[in-house]
């Protein structure tokens, strides 16, 4: 019950400000360029031609990737896909738009940590959602069963081969006996 409730309320915040960034790319754009500038925008060359180097066009592709990642995380189905790319999307964005190491004002730094560090903490939360399983057996211990499993079959198939190994000597050796018996009684004849 709690699972339903905690992940819309997470990923609202992503999902609103998801659909600002697509509609209205230009004011976090402006605040974008310069990462945009010294990542993405160097590499245009060696990237392929659908891959967005324009800050609005980053902005506008980020909004799309919280809109989808938070409607995942929401709806409860691929939720951890969804926070994994929310995550993705939040890193860049808290170093981007959040930059406080460079405010030389007290007043704007303080300011723009408080913003970091609410990002920071939405990181947390995404990290939390990410690893809940849904009180499902989580895949580490999903394979280690399989593997242990796994292990006692294979065990098993080896001791039945023993086994048959053992018992077609004891069969071989019945038969041996058997087939010198017979031979005695016929040559005693």
């Amino acid at each position: 019950m709690l699972r339903k409730l905690a992940r819309p309320l997470l990923a609202s915040v992503f999902i609103s400000g998801g659909i600002d960034e697509f509609r209205k790319p230009s004011g976090p754009a402006q605040a974008a360029k310069p990462l945009v500038d010294n990542t993405v925008a160097k590499q245009a060359d060696a990237l392929p031609e659908q891959v967005p180097t324009d800050p609005e066009s980053v902005v506008r592709l980020d909004g799309a990737v919280k809109i989808i990642g938070g409607t995942l995380l929401a709806s409860g189905r691929f939720s951890r896909p969804g926070a994994l790319l929310l995550m993705g999307s939040l890193v860049p964005t808290t170093i981007a738009g959040h930059p406080f190491w460079q405010y030389q004002d007290a007043e704007q730094r303080n300011e723009q940590l408080a913003h970091f560090l609410k990002n920071a903490s939405m990181l947390g939360g995404l990290l939390l959602a990410f690893v809940d399983t849904g009180g499902r057996p989580s895949l580490g211990w999903r394979a280690r069963r399989a593997m242990h499993k796994a292990n006692e079959q294979a065990q098993d198939a080896a001791d039945a081969a023993r086994l048959g190994v053992h018992d077609a000597r004891r069969r071989t050796t019945d038969s041996t006996v058997h087939a010198a018996k017979q031979a005695k009684k016929a040559l005693s004849r």
